[in-house]
């Protein structure tokens, strides 16, 4: 299923870029080819933006990664070599560029004002890859005002991935209207995927586990009340999609980690709260950011 130049998402049409944080590693300009598949796939352009501070927050490893001097790793080296590979990766879809004179995360955040969605690969600092979250990404993933995909995990790079053909989302209560939701139905009917919609839930401590509560199908009162949120938060999706409920028993962090190893695409919503700056990112999105083994879109929440 391919979307037209004027695409359809969360339910309106919108002719917004998808954005993509470069900055010369190897890990962003997986995530332009990444990002150069999901614009192919929804027919929209491709926008590759380079804040040319970016630098203050990674350190020295960029160079190394270029493997050249320090000076001599210039903005058009970055810029080219991004627009290069999404060009060679997708012929057919339109590439921008631009140069932000500032701090990446300021920068970020603001392109995600129209954006349809923002893509960052994933580089810790130091040359920790693949480890722990680059300080840009967390705060981009924190305070956009856009889904942001940072790309974690063992992946090939590619949206319409055949290994799993399965979109994850978590369901933390959420409303059958909720941004997440939207963002994990469309990129399902998209890839032709299955959605596999997660919910945790914990054993009271004080119950022992002879409580009637806890005997018969389902076996316990907290996890009827999981499956029924899952329910309620399914009840509008299309009737073709192919949906998988679980609910499991434990934390939720530990519970979308699993899920994200059989998973091309982890999607978690981040609620927006009024009086703060940008989205607070609670422990469950920090820790799937920083340890999923897929990629994680984390979808702002209103309200």
């Amino acid at each position: 299923m391919k979307a037209s130049a004027t695409t359809r998402a969360f339910g309106e049409l919108v002719d917004l870029p998808i954005v993509v944080g470069v900055d010369g590693s190897e890990p962003s300009l997986r995530a332009v080819q990444w990002a150069a598949d999901e614009a192919a796939l929804r027919g929209v352009s491709l926008r590759l933006v380079y804040a040319s501070l970016w630098e203050r927050y990674e350190g020295m490893s960029l160079a190394h990664d270029l493997g050249k001097p320090s000076e001599e790793v210039m903005t058009e080296d970055i810029v080219d070599t991004a627009e290069w590979r999404a060009r060679h990766r997708q012929p057919g879809v339109k590439v921008t560029t631009d140069v932000l004179p500032e701090e990446a995360e300021y920068g970020l955040i603001r392109e995600s004002r129209s954006a349809l969605a923002m893509v960052l690969g994933c580089r810790g600092r130091s040359g920790v890859t693949e480890a722990l979250l680059g300080s840009v990404s967390l705060t981009v993933a924190g305070h956009a005002h856009c889904p942001v995909i940072v790309l974690r995990g063992r992946h090939d790079n590619r949206v319409r991935s055949e290994a799993h053909g399965r979109i994850v989302l978590g369901v933390v209560g959420q409303p059958a209207s909720s941004a997440a939701l939207r963002f994990a139905v469309e990129e399902t009917l998209l890839r032709g995927a299955t959605l596999e919609a997660v919910r945790a839930w914990r054993r009271p401590l004080h119950e022992p586990r002879g409580h009637p509560l806890i005997t018969g199908e389902p076996a316990h009162f907290e996890e009827a009340l999981a499956a029924e949120l899952v329910d309620e938060a399914l009840a509008t999706v299309p009737a073709d999609l192919q949906v998988q409920r679980r609910t499991v028993e434990g934390f939720a962090r530990d519970a979308l980690l699993a899920a994200s190893r059989e998973a091309d695409l982890l999607v978690v919503g981040a609620r927006r709260r009024h009086g703060h700056f940008g989205l607070q990112l609670g422990r469950v999105a920090h820790a799937v950011l920083h340890h999923a083994a897929c990629p994680v879109a984390v979808v702002p929440e209103s309200g």
